[in-house]
């Protein structure tokens, strides 16, 4: 093997692919990165039973083939690299990479023991790359970080004609998140349970790339992703994900509106005082929100800004962490809270404006914690 490619095409190929190496891979040729060049075409491909990457990029190929290196010492050399034109060449069990006076000598890996990567299943439909991205950023904050869960850890995108759903859930919060897109047929209704961590790497990297195509596996295993000249697969998630979305009420005859910065602001500030696992405390009366935090002979804080109330004054808490990754996920100058009493689950939407409706495109859901004598 051996062609020549500009050296930041290579290094971003390079590292892109790189992401998707296992950090304890269950065996040494799973820490490889496989090249192969033919027919004026360069892909570099990685595997580790769970996840594949694939990028292609044309180059100036005198010389076809294929061969397997470690990922992250390429990487690390293809971010080293002088701002030159890479040459790659094989000779033997080496391979070369020479850019300007730069030159470096990696041994290669067995071909033959490089396990068949996936086929991409077939493109069930295409979406905004853009708002796909926004919309897994705005659900998976509530997806759990507790690998005992593993169910728990994953995102579930449920496909029903044009809709897809974005649900998750860590038992402390929930978030439902919609968003329009192209199906391939439009009668089709299918899910897939994705880990969150997945689904933020395509959000990173195959968002920003215009459409983005989608695709599925028959047996419903793996799910795919490809934008551009890059295309990643994952198995997906085993298990049956709770059904979540009955949590979510459907009559709440308490509605608060306040300023989403504001809030997220006054939030992280009485938080300060709040220890460990110890909430704040919010007050809604008419045209008007306090928050407090901090108890007894401790330190606390206290800080008030408007709000619009409709309904009967009503006093609540919420773990502060909860509540400002929930504010976060908001794009809207205004959020809305929703109650149907102190003691359940708080709904919070967005608006656009201090006395629109509110937009349920997305809803974020998070547990209250239990006041004193209430």
């Amino acid at each position: 093997m051996k062609f020549s490619v500009e050296r930041d095409v290579f290094s971003e190929a390079v590292a892109w692919t790189a992401r998707s190496i296992s950090q304890r891979p269950s065996s040494p040729v799973l820490a490889g990165i496989l090249l192969t060049a033919e027919n004026g075409i360069v892909t570099l491909e990685s595997y580790d039973y769970e996840v594949s990457a694939h990028i292609e990029f044309p180059a100036d190929i005198s010389t076809e083939g294929t061969i397997l290196v470690s990922g992250k010492l390429l990487a690390e050399i293809s971010r080293a690299l002088p701002s030159s034109k890479v040459t790659l060449e094989q000779d033997g069990s080496k391979v070369t990479i020479t850019a300007g006076r730069s030159r470096f000598n990696v041994a290669t890996m067995p071909v033959a023991d490089y396990p068949a990567r996936p086929a991409t299943p077939e493109v069930v439909g295409t979406v905004d790359g853009e708002a796909f991205a926004h919309a897994i950023q705005q659900v998976i904050v509530a997806a759990s970080k507790d690998d005992t869960l593993p169910i728990l850890t994953g995102v579930k995108l449920e496909f029903e004609g044009d809709t897809i759903s974005f649900l998750a859930t860590d038992r402390y919060r929930l978030s439902l998140r919609e968003l329009i897109w192209k199906p391939a047929k439009s009668e089709i209704s299918t899910s897939a349970l994705v880990k969150s961590r997945i689904l933020n790497e395509v959000a990173r990297t195959l968002g920003g790339s215009g459409e983005l195509k989608i695709s599925l596996g028959d047996k419903a295993d793996i799910i795919g992703f490809e934008s551009g000249n890059r295309r990643t697969t994952s198995v997906l998630v085993d298990g049956d994900y709770p059904k979540i979305r009955s949590l979510f009420p459907s009559e709440t005859p308490v509605h608060a509106s306040v300023s989403t910065q504001e809030l997220a602001e006054a939030v992280r500030r009485v938080a300060i005082v709040a220890e460990r696992n110890t909430p704040v405390r919010m007050s809604f009366t008419d045209g008007q929100l306090t928050l407090e935090a901090g108890t007894g002979e401790d330190a606390q804080a206290e800080e008030s800004i408007s709000a619009a109330l409709d309904g009967e004054d009503i006093t609540v808490a919420f773990n502060p962490t909860y509540l400002s990754e929930g504010l976060s996920a908001f794009d809207t100058d205004f959020v809305r809270f929703s109650f149907t009493t102190a003691a359940k689950p708080a709904m919070l939407t967005g608006q656009r404006e201090a006395d629109s409706s509110d937009d349920d495109a997305y809803r974020y859901l998070v547990m209250p914690i239990r006041l004193p004598n209430s």
